[in-house]
């Protein structure tokens, strides 16, 4: 059902509003707006108007916003950033060619950044605009196109394409592991294990596949792959790494795997997308795209 275009205030007016709520004052906020503080005022009082709601209480020279202002600040400022995130990705790529693509911090460094290049010059026509993101969030909140997921088909309202499962690598740095010989997965127990806080249970399940009784996992608990990378690679434990990110440290010498073989990891890495938002023909590009890369 289409909102009441009554309910729906001009963007000078939210933009009066989120400013007096962000600086305390109608002066500050006319400064950071660059209008007169007379200006300032009278979109306050016209969208108080427009709403019939008191939205701040004058006490001498300064407007405190009350309760429900503060409530209503949030969806305005979720509303105004959406719609600067859709005028830069207009003034990127004026045809409307730009994906927006959420991704997990490592895969998109490590694996997707690489590759980009050959993307786009065979797609020339779109821009690709990146942000990161550890955890499933809302499309549409966050104006993303789609996103890079770890883990299984559940997030909300979604459609996936699996690109690869994860697998992983225990490495440590050469010099750890002189000081600490490794021959079977056994001699692991004792050592100091990497750990990432959205992998709980990865060493557990790495033990398991081996055949042996996982301990009690005793290391530092990182919060992304890159610090503990390189917390590794200085010497601070043994880390579980998915393979297309510990293939570069190995290969430069910074880390070394402890055995040939790999284990499985406890989920699976997928593209997703708003299921409202599957025809767009930037992302329907880039599926295909990067489907054909994950079957190389």
């Amino acid at each position: 059902m289409p909102s009441p275009r009554r309910l729906i205030p001009s963007l000078s007016l939210l933009s009066a509003f989120e400013a007096v709520c962000r600086t305390g004052s109608t002066l500050a906020a006319a400064r950071d707006l660059d209008l007169s503080q007379g200006a300032v005022s009278r979109l306050i009082q016209n969208l108080e108007g427009q709403l019939g709601v008191v939205l701040f209480l004058r006490e001498q020279r300064r407007l405190v916003p009350t309760d429900a202002a503060l409530a209503y600040r949030r969806d305005v400022v979720k509303a105004l950033d959406l719609i600067t995130r859709g005028a830069m990705r207009l003034q990127s790529n004026a045809s409307g060619g730009a994906l927006s693509l959420s991704v997990l911090p490592a895969f998109g460094t490590r694996w997707l950044a690489p590759r980009l290049p050959a993307f786009l010059a065979a797609h020339p026509g779109i821009t690709i605009n990146l942000g990161t993101r550890v955890r499933p969030f809302d499309f549409e909140e966050e104006g993303f196109d789609a996103a890079i997921h770890f883990g299984t088909e559940d997030w909300p309202n979604a459609g996936f394409a699996k690109l690869f499962d994860e697998v992983l690598v225990a490495v440590c740095a050469p010099g750890y592991l002189a000081q600490h010989p490794v021959d079977t997965p056994a001699d692991m127990v004792g050592l100091s294990l990497l750990q990432l806080d959205s992998r709980p249970t990865a060493w557990r399940g790495w033990f398991g596949q081996h055949g042996v009784d996982a301990p009690r996992v005793q290391g530092m608990v990182f919060d992304q792959f890159a610090p503990m990378v390189e917390a590794a690679a200085y010497g601070l434990g043994v880390a579980l790494l998915p393979q297309f990110l510990a293939r570069a440290e190995i290969d430069g010498g910074r880390l070394t795997s402890l055995f040939d073989d790999s284990a499985r990891g406890a989920g699976a890495y997928y593209l997703v997308w708003p299921k409202t938002g599957a025809w767009y023909p930037p992302l329907q590009a880039f599926r295909a795209w990067i489907a054909a890369e994950c079957a190389v």
